[in-house]
Parts: C-alpha cells; structure tokens; sequence
C-alpha cells in the first residue's frame, strides 16, 4: 500500500541539492572611525546632577503668572467685568468725550500753575486769623487783608462762576462717578465760550484743593507774573480741542472681544466669495 507522504518524500530527494563549497563573502560594512575614548567627567560634589523635586516640601518653583488660578475678591472681579461691559456697550458723545484727556506735557503745565494757587488749608486760616486778631487786639483797628487769587471748587461754585462768565479757564476730572454730576459742564463752557480741559485724576484735582477728591476747579485770575504761562496754557488747549474736534463728537465703545471679531471677519470674507462668485457669473 502506497502512504500519503511517500510522494512528499519523493518530490523532496528530487529538488536539486544547494552545492557544497565556500561560503559568499560577507558584503563590505560602511567605514567606522575608530573609537575615541571617552573623557572622564569629573566627580564630586561640584559636579553631581541634582534634579530639583516640587512635591510638597521639595523645592520652590519657579515664579511664574498665576492670575488665572486665583480666586479674585468679588470686588475685582465687578471693576473687572464692569470695564470689559463698558467697552461693548455704545458710548454716546457726551460721555465718550471723557476719555480723551489733556496731553501729558499740557496737564504737567496746568499741575505746576495751578500748585501756585492753592486754597490755604485748615491749619494755615487758623493761623492767620489767629495772627489777625491779635494784631487787632494790639492796634485796635481791624487789617484788611489784600484778596489773593485761589482755585475755586465745589461745583455749585463753578457752575454760577461759568453762568457769570467770570472764570478763565475749568478743569474737569475724567472719572468722576457718577458721570452725571458733570456731564453737562463742557456743554455750559462751550456754550459760554469759558475754556475748558479735562484731565486725569479727581484725586490729583482734589490735591490742589486739600481734598480727598474734587470733580472740578476753575482759576478766576492770576498773578501778573503768570499771566504769560496762563496764556500759553489756554492756547495749547485751544489747539487740542481743535484737533480732537471730530473724535470728541464720536460715538464711543462697541470694542467687542476677539473671538466675536473673528467671527465677524469669517462672515465678511464669506459674503465677498459670495459677491466675487455673482459677479464672475454674470459675465
């Protein structure tokens, strides 16, 4: 009987035998310079790596802006939201004119010019009457004091000053809250032809004024000796409101954030493919 693997066996011994000789030759390996000895690093404790470890009690990390992490008080975070709202909101020109304030070099002038004329303080009108009243007493005749030329404050103050046309030059505070107690006081200056500046700073308004803050101050007159300065002053504001005369009548804010402004970038480049297509089609 004839086994299944009988042919297997068959076909096996009659597939040609590889021949017995040398072996090929191994192909050629690309040339290696040859090794140079490694040099010895140094040891000791100089030279020992130590990788820093910030698990708690490990080393301090590197300083860096945490502010996203951190839970602001609900104070912050209202000034926050509250300037962000102001920037979409629409700002209507009364209210826009605000922020655009004097330049840095013709505010600094004013500061200097109106530091001349500061109002004496507590202390100093009690002194004086002090010194008045004993004069007096010694004399028995009553001094009169020459008037001296001061800033005025107090808005009902500069309001009748503005309405008499009697002060030379009004000096509004840009962040005075609420807005409405002077939104309308470079309406009245315009309309009285009083010259008028807005500067930054109720504080440093209130400065002048020996105050915490002041809304506005007004110079009535000067001093013949700052008559030139005084003069100088009104024409450089004069030339600033002339240039800022278009921006000041603007509507203001409708700043929206980034991510809006890129999908309204997205919708226009989209309606001019449009545009471009129909008219493409049309010819």
């Amino acid at each position: 009987t004839k086994r299944p693997w009988d042919s297997v066996s068959c076909l096996w011994e009659a597939m040609p035998k590889a021949s017995k000789g040398k072996k090929p030759a191994p192909v050629p390996a690309p040339y290696q310079a040859p090794k140079k000895a490694d040099k010895e690093e140094p040891t000791g404790p100089v030279w020992e790596k130590k990788p820093k470890n910030f698990s708690i009690g490990g080393d301090i990390r590197p300083k860096t802006d945490l502010g996203r992490f951190v839970v602001w008080p609900k104070y912050i975070r209202l000034q926050r939201q509250r300037k962000i709202l102001y920037q979409r909101l629409k700002v209507p020109p009364a209210i826009n004119q605000f922020s655009h304030t004097l330049d840095k070099q013709i505010a600094t002038d004013f500061f200097k010019l109106a530091a001349k004329y500061r109002p004496e303080a507590r202390a100093e009108k009690k002194e004086r009457l002090k010194g008045a009243a004993a004069e007096e007493a010694e004399t028995g005749t009553q001094a009169a004091g020459a008037k001296k030329n001061v800033l005025k404050f107090g808005i009902n103050h500069i309001t009748s000053l503005v309405e008499q046309k009697k002060a030379t030059l009004v000096v509004i505070a840009h962040d005075v809250d609420p807005i409405e107690l002077v939104v309308w006081l470079p309406a009245l200056c315009r309309k009285m032809d009083v010259p008028y500046a807005i500067v930054k700073g109720k504080s440093r308004l209130g400065a002048l004024v020996h105050k915490k803050t002041a809304t506005a101050v007004a110079l009535q007159t000067v001093d013949t000796d700052d008559r030139k300065a005084m003069t100088s002053l009104l024409q450089a504001i004069k030339d600033f409101q002339a240039d800022k005369a278009d921006v000041i009548k603007r509507w203001g804010g409708n700043i929206m954030g980034t991510k809006s402004q890129a999908a309204q970038r997205k919708v226009e480049k989209a309606r001019e493919r449009e545009a471009q297509k129909k008219a493409m089609a049309q010819f």
